[in-house]
């Protein structure tokens, strides 16, 4: 079976905005933050930021970090999240060795980011213990070893953190650093999907096409390819315009089949394009317009680039 096998190392900085449900000076710089006003909240948060208040440097780093109301400053904003992360505050510790990863305001420096994430993951951050298993199984910043980075990922998975949990369903399938078990991976799989994770429900798609792990079922088989192209997966758009023009799991439908082609098609994929030039030569004008008009719709309800 084939799957999207890279794993992306989590890299998104956690700059702390969420509500506490108790008033106070951070609380109303969190809401001045959440209107717009960006500088009068820096100015809040940095006031807190600078007698030691960790949420609030993070909060600092988090915004020189976006460039929210400033011009960004990778420069500053690991100035800040070391200054959280050296009072062993654990997301700051992960934004810090998330910026050592990277080489932003830093020199890269795998070693340096491995340390920041195995202290944030020590204290159970699942995106620290998420990136440490990326790190483990490319051997960035510690030796590779397969053993460990399953370690890691089950640790995040466990919490519910969907990347490790569709790495542990990619590695579950594979037979790689653990025995091969097409249920487990399935299990994984499901985990990942139902928190909307796009690649987990086109795999989770193609495992009960194939009758992987799985019984075999084309109405599931179209339905997570459903939500993984209502999500823009070009490859689950093919495969659910497929459907729809064999009536595989789904009564058949040329209008809708090339509409989902049409919108794969749109991702430059060849064959894409050449499913949807074979489907159009076998049905009307009308119903080629028909399908036309229903990408343009699908296109406006959801933003997506023409």
């Amino acid at each position: 079976m084939k799957f999207v096998t890279r794993t992306v190392l989590a890299a998104v900085l956690v700059s702390g905005f969420a509500a506490t449900g108790v008033a106070g000076p951070l609380e109303d710089a969190d809401a001045a933050f959440e209107r717009g006003d960006y500088e009068g909240a820096l100015q809040s948060y940095r006031l807190l930021a600078e007698k030691g208040e960790a949420l609030a440097q993070i909060r600092v780093g988090g915004v020189y970090a976006d460039g929210k109301g400033v011009t960004r400053d990778y420069s500053e904003a690991v100035k800040w999240f070391r200054k959280a992360a050296d009072q062993g505050n654990a997301r700051a510790q992960f934004n810090l060795g998330t910026m050592y990863e990277h080489g932003q305001g830093v020199p890269q420096d795998y070693a340096e980011a491995a340390k920041w994430q195995r202290l944030a993951a020590a204290q159970g951050h699942a995106g620290a213990q998420f990136n440490l298993g990326v790190m483990s199984a490319e051997g960035r910043g510690m030796a590779r070893d397969d053993a460990e980075a399953m370690k890691w990922f089950l640790l995040a998975g466990r919490q519910g953190y969907a990347a490790a949990q569709f790495t542990l369903a990619l590695r579950y399938a594979k037979g790689q650093g653990v025995a091969k078990n097409e249920a487990e991976a399935v299990s994984w799989a499901r985990l990942a999907a139902s928190q909307g994770h796009v690649q987990a429900q086109y795999s989770l798609g193609i495992m009960y096409a194939n009758g992987s792990g799985v019984a075999k079922s084309d109405a599931e088989a179209t339905n997570w390819y459903r939500l993984a192209a209502e999500q823009g997966h070009a490859l689950a758009q093919s495969s659910l315009g497929l459907r729809f023009a064999s009536g595989d799991g789904v009564p058949r439908d040329l209008v809708q089949a090339l509409m989902w082609l049409n919108l794969a098609a749109a991702h430059g994929d060849a064959k894409s394009i050449n499913d949807r030039d074979l489907l159009a030569a076998k049905m009307t004008p009308a119903q080629v317009a028909e399908a036309g008009e229903r990408t343009r719709e699908w296109r406006q309800s959801t933003n997506a680039p023409r």
